[in-house]
């Protein structure tokens, strides 16, 4: 057998906005037993695995436009490795998708980003299908895919945390796993003004283009642009703001 098959390989498929980041930096680290390939490694997975010794690897990603293209590249190196994968109910999962792109500059309203009636925002409906992702996985991978949920992680992360554990044969301390999300949360107010701000000075779809170090400066030189405008607006008083909804509760 060749000596890479015999090494159990799980690959983390993070979805964006299904604690992904959480587990990659607050509790994957902390598990004992597994070589846990940082998310800021992935790029090295492939020569990491190879080259190193230990039996049992973790391999954490988050994916969401691009998953099928890395999976079939992950895959085509390690078509036995057991693919995780987390899913979130689909009201919440779309509501927080939609925060997480106002506060990277999309400027337009919910209705632009998901269009429930007639399917003409720039989340598509079939972005939120489950069952095509699975598929994915299930193609290329020899294993078919464990399935966590994010609400039960909500309801209780420890236990959530605990079979996650016990699936990979891993230990750990639970006095070092920190229950607090890793990325800070925005109110609707300082998304509201974001929202409106972005919406004359930015294009709602992130483009960057050349070389990469130029498209680190755009990236960043964005943020900067962003983040002057989110913690300020705290100090707007909310009289001046339009009474709008960030997102409708229907």
């Amino acid at each position: 057998m060749n000596p890479v098959q015999e090494k159990q390989i799980f690959f983390h498929v993070g979805l964006a906005k299904t604690a992904s980041t959480w587990l990659q930096f607050k509790v994957f680290p902390k598990f004992r037993g597994i070589y846990y390939v940082k998310n800021t490694w992935y790029h090295r997975y492939a020569s990491i695995i190879n080259r190193s010794q230990h039996p049992r690897y973790l391999v954490s990603r988050e994916l969401d436009w691009q998953l099928g293209r890395e999976v079939s590249r992950f895959a085509a190196l390690f078509p036995h490795a057991q693919p995780i994968i987390v899913l979130r109910r689909h009201d919440s999962w779309i509501a927080s998708q939609y925060r997480r792109r106002v506060k990277n500059g999309f400027g337009l309203p919910f209705e632009s980003f998901f269009d429930l009636e007639q399917d003409r925002g720039y989340w598509k409906q079939s972005d939120l299908y489950f069952l095509p992702k699975l598929r994915v996985l299930e193609k290329y991978f020899s294993h078919r895919p464990l399935v966590f949920f994010y609400e039960d992680l909500k309801a209780d992360p420890m236990v959530f945390v605990d079979r996650m554990a016990r699936f990979y044969g891993v230990d750990y301390d639970k006095n070092q796993i920190s229950l607090l999300p890793y990325h800070a949360s925005y109110t609707d107010k300082q998304l509201k003004v974001l929202r409106r701000v972005s919406r004359y000075l930015m294009s709602p779809v992130q483009e960057f283009s050349g070389p990469r170090i130029r498209r680190w400066l755009q990236k960043r030189s964005r943020s900067l642009l962003l983040y002057s405008v989110l913690y300020p607006s705290l100090l707007i008083p909310d009289a001046w703001l339009p009474e709008e909804e960030l997102i409708p509760n229907e």
